[in-house]
């Protein structure tokens, strides 16, 4: 019988030793053989690969197992994955009431309204300073850049928020003075200079405003700076505290990070009064456990959402590392 030129090609590499050609057909897959040497590169990779992330787990089990455990039980039997004795007492302190419900709703709205308003107008700036068309665009630029290397100090800022713009003791005063970072607005804007000026050419000579060609050709094919961006916008609000501290007396408003280390700084002062003497128990009162539990409560939403944008993450570390 005749053989095809596939074939042929397939008899001699497979005489080389590189495998035979990979075609359409299922007989002329490529069969790919590891050397030794690739297999061993192999094993020392995933022994390290697995060895990080083991490094990087086994301290958020001890933070969870100590969570769950008696402050009497820390003592003696010292800190464990696996509690001796369990207990529910620090998440019981952290719980106690409608205070922390109120504050995860706080941080909730926060973060989502806050990283939505941060993309938006972090793109709406990114974008015509990416252009190169955009007049005094080298001024701004200049501007934007020097506001990361110099403030106007806190109290400046202070007087500004809540004696001339009001915003204290409103919830906008967590969101507004951070709603752009200088750092993520130049991200975005290397990312778009990036991106093929013929397709937005292409839109405008079919008659697309700006901000057609923004929302329409531009963000979609920037999804995983955008996630990347929206990430640590998100972790951001999700962490903030300092800004309730400042300009926020209403109970009601604080955020779950001032709440939590309310909490604790208020445990500190009854564990200080009974150092000094005061008549109070402290037996069982957590402390190791109630930081532990902390620690879950606030890190905790983070690991569930975080698979949901771990691809466009992912893809989307290298946004800065384009020449805008």
């Amino acid at each position: 019988m005749k053989q095809t030129t596939a074939e042929i090609t397939a008899e001699s590499e497979d005489q080389s030793g590189r495998g035979a050609v990979c075609k359409k057909h299922p007989r002329f897959q490529r069969i790919h053989y590891q050397t030794k040497g690739d297999i061993a590169v192999d094993a020392v990779a995933t022994i390290i690969g697995v060895s990080f992330a083991l490094l990087c787990l086994i301290p958020f089990l001890f933070v969870i197992g100590t969570s769950f455990s008696s402050e009497a039980s820390l003592t003696e039997y010292g800190i464990h994955i696996i509690p001796h004795s369990f207990s529910l007492a620090a998440y019981q302190m952290l719980f106690e009431g409608k205070q922390i419900f109120m504050s995860y709703g706080v941080t909730i709205f926060i973060t989502v309204v806050g990283t939505l308003l941060s993309l938006t107008l972090s793109a709406m700036m990114a974008y015509p300073l990416s252009t190169g068309r955009l007049k005094l665009g080298n001024t701004i630029n200049f501007l934007v850049y020097f506001t990361m290397l110099f403030g106007a100090g806190l109290v400046p800022s202070y007087l500004l928020i809540s004696k001339y713009l009001h915003m204290d003791n409103t919830i906008w005063v967590l969101i507004i003075p951070g709603v752009i970072s200088p750092w993520n607005m130049f991200l975005l804007r290397n990312f778009f200079s990036s991106i093929p000026r013929s397709l937005s050419e292409s839109a405008e000579m079919d008659g697309a405003s700006e901000m057609t060609i923004l929302f329409k050709i531009i963000l979609p094919v920037a999804k995983p700076a955008l996630a990347t961006i929206g990430l640590f916008y998100a972790l951001g609000y999700w962490n903030a505290w300092f800004g309730a501290l400042l300009y926020i007396s209403d109970p009601n408003l604080y955020p779950l990070q001032f709440l939590i280390m309310k909490i604790m700084k208020n445990v500190e002062a009854i564990q200080e009064a009974a150092r000094q003497g005061v008549a109070i128990s402290t037996a069982n009162l957590p402390d190791i456990t109630a930081k532990m539990a902390t620690a879950v409560v606030t890190i905790g939403p983070v690991v569930v959402f975080y698979p949901f944008v771990q691809k466009y993450f992912t893809s989307g570390l290298m946004v800065g590392s384009v020449k805008g």
